[in-house]
């Protein structure tokens, strides 16, 4: 309760606090309710309702289960019909995306309500990952100067987007947060009870997203640089016996670096154990057989599927078998839209362009600023006093796990052949976010002990004017830029999943950059069906990307097409829409290993627009739908 009581205390910052992550939760809120379902989501939602409903894990097995958990967990209380006594459940190998048609749209169920019920849970995991960046930033910079990271993920377009789907990614940049945050407070203070606190922390994350497992090296990393700087001072401020220190040190190290793992993995277990109870062992050991049968590290599947045979090492397999599903999606690439290119290798500009495209400029200024100050200060002390490493650990440890972190993630991210969306790098944007604005406080803050006492006293008002005019100035600045940020914000929504900054010719030019989840993910459908009622359209044409139903939508009016299909309007079909990344993919031009037959290129409509075939960008609408269904009205 005192606690508590020294939260509220904490005064007007704390106000502010509340105040941002409302707003915060109004903007994602208006998404939830007018945003199709996302294509992701048609196979996390009913997963991760029969987790809770059926304790049975066959649907989805390649995402660990606590978001899924979250989002179905609401659902109870409605009264939901779930046909598993369709193929998708009683015969298919994961069936997840049977599920998500059968279950949200063709089951008497109401879908818009399955949609609010279960994006509420990720929503609100959104806003404790705002309140936790807050309270990790306060400890480092101070209240105040926590507002500034905190604003400017509560207002980024990429964290609004995601932060209410039912998908993991918010999921994962929360369990890197909180993991970061106990570990690197369990190294300043060691004791059984931080060494707890890391332990749950880390086995959160592993439940959160598979991507987590990075976590576990960059620990033993960072846990090995800590001792090493430990280890400097004390062999220099004290007469010990240098070789039974160093081991003995090493040994609580090793042993705390074991428990917090085997903590997390005790955890792991426990959370798989009940929504694995009613799972038929033989169902999963046929899926995981048949799943693995390719795996490259034979003895890891031969482990999973012996552990999968048994009711008791049953959870184990389920979580094993997940990651290793993971690690082949992710040595395997996708089809992808990237700079007027279709491809699936994949490319080392992708996540740094996708990055610099999406992310709002005003924020984008205020980390390259603030990335310039802090080699500027690298320089200025490298030349008063030289670089002393050990003491930079001593005082800014956690600074120096969020930018290991960060490092080994993009390095992960710019290596792999799948480029999925900006939303995969969205772990490291909070830990950049706090080490912008510690560096830009630095930058501000007054320098008083440069005011020598030898100075008179026009010359201390002058210095002291001066001093505090600069200051001023520079929050001026970055007042400014947040200003310019929420502008921006509000001008997109709640079209946040498409938001691209002036760089990449904005949002509504953004998908000739790059598409799939950074521009198009199937959020538009019922925008479409809005559409087709306010012009009265009897019959639509439909080339649909995503997770949502167009035949739940528009009932007969929807008629399915695709370019093979030809020209809807030989049909007396008059309108067309296609989902802009199905266009992109269609017709942008091809990478040597890509191939694509020109009955899929939508040659035809380049035709009856009058375009060259060569023209390689989607034919220019007569409407736009949201920001990524373009509609055509065909003569």
């Amino acid at each position: 309760m005192n606690k508590f009581i020294k939260i509220l205390n904490l005064g007007g910052s704390f106000f502010w606090v509340i105040i941002i992550i409302i707003f915060s939760f109004y903007l994602m809120w208006q998404a939830v309710l007018t945003d199709s379902a996302i294509t992701d989501e048609l196979a996390h939602i009913p997963a991760g309702y029969s987790y809770v409903a059926f304790q049975d894990y066959r649907l989805n097995p390649e995402h660990p289960p606590l978001v899924k958990i979250i989002a179905g967990l609401p659902l109870l209380l409605l009264d939901l019909n779930f046909p598993n006594d369709k193929p998708f459940w009683t015969d298919d190998i994961n069936g997840q995306w049977t599920s998500g048609y059968e279950f949200i749209f063709n089951s008497d169920n109401n879908a818009d309500q399955i949609l609010k019920y279960s994006r509420f849970g990720p929503t609100i995991l959104s806003l404790i990952l705002l309140l936790i960046l807050y309270i990790w930033s306060s400890k480092l910079i101070g209240r105040w100067w926590a507002l500034l990271p905190l604003t400017l993920l509560a207002l980024s377009p990429i964290f609004l987007a995601h932060g209410h789907y039912v998908t993991t990614d918010i999921g994962a940049t929360l369990g890197v947060m909180i993991a970061l945050f106990s570990f690197s407070n369990f190294l300043n203070r060691p004791n059984r009870k931080n060494l707890v606190i890391a332990g749950l922390c880390f086995g959160i994350a592993q439940l959160l997203k598979f991507s987590a497992i990075l976590l576990g090296p960059l620990f033993i990393l960072l846990a090995l640089v800590h001792y090493a700087n430990n280890a400097y001072y004390k062999l220099n401020a004290h007469t010990i016996n240098k070789t039974s220190y160093l081991l003995k040190s090493a040994t609580t190290y090793i042993f705390s670096l074991l428990s917090i793992f085997f903590i997390a993995g005790i955890l792991i277990y426990l959370v798989y154990l009940p929504i694995t109870f009613n799972q038929p062992t033989e169902k999963l050991t046929s899926d995981a057989t048949h799943i693995l049968s390719g795996f490259k590290i034979k003895p890891l599947a031969d482990l999973t599927i012996t552990l999968s045979q048994n009711d008791i090492t049953k959870p184990l397999a389920e979580y094993m078998l997940g990651v290793l599903m993971v690690i082949t999606r992710a040595s395997g690439g996708n089809d992808a839209y990237f700079l007027g290119q279709v491809s699936n290798t994949g490319s080392p500009l992708y996540f740094p362009l996708a990055y610099l495209l999406k992310e709002p400029l005003p924020i984008f200024m205020l980390i390259i600023t603030s990335f310039i100050l802090a080699l500027l200060n690298i320089k200025r002390v490298w030349q008063k006093r030289g670089i002393k490493i050990n003491e930079y650990l001593s005082t800014h440890f956690a600074e120096f796990s969020m930018l290991s972190f960060i490092i080994l993630y993009w390095y992960t991210s710019v290596t792999s052949p799948l480029n999925i969306g900006v939303r995969h790098i969205l772990p490291t944007m909070p830990l950049i976010y706090i080490l912008t604005a510690s560096s830009l406080k630095r930058w501000v803050t007054i320098p008083f002990k440069n005011i020598k006492p030898s100075l008179n006293f026009i010359q201390n008002f002058y210095k002291i004017t001066q001093i505090i005019f600069r200051g001023s100035l520079k929050l001026f600045l970055i007042a400014l830029a947040i200003l310019w940020l929420l502008i921006e914000t509000l001008a997109v929504s709640p079209y946040f999943l498409s938001s691209y900054n002036e760089l990449g010719g904005g949002t509504k030019n953004g998908y000739k950059l790059i598409t799939d989840s950074n521009y198009d993910w199937g959020q538009d459908l019922k925008r479409l069906e809005n559409f087709v009622e306010a012009n009265q359209i009897d019959k639509i044409a439909l080339d649909y990307f995503g997770g949502d139903s167009p035949e739940y939508r528009l009932g007969d009016k929807y008629v399915k097409w695709w370019s093979a299909k030809n020209n809807p309007a030989e049909e007396n079909i008059e309108w067309l829409a296609v989902s802009v990344n199905t266009l992109q993919n269609s017709t942008g031009d091809l990478k040597p290993s890509f191939i694509r037959k020109d009955e899929d290129s939508y040659l035809w409509l380049k035709t009856a627009r009058n375009l060259p075939l060569s023209y390689s960008e989607a034919p220019k609408p007569d409407y736009i739908v949201g920001t990524s269904i373009f509609v055509y009205h065909l003569e």
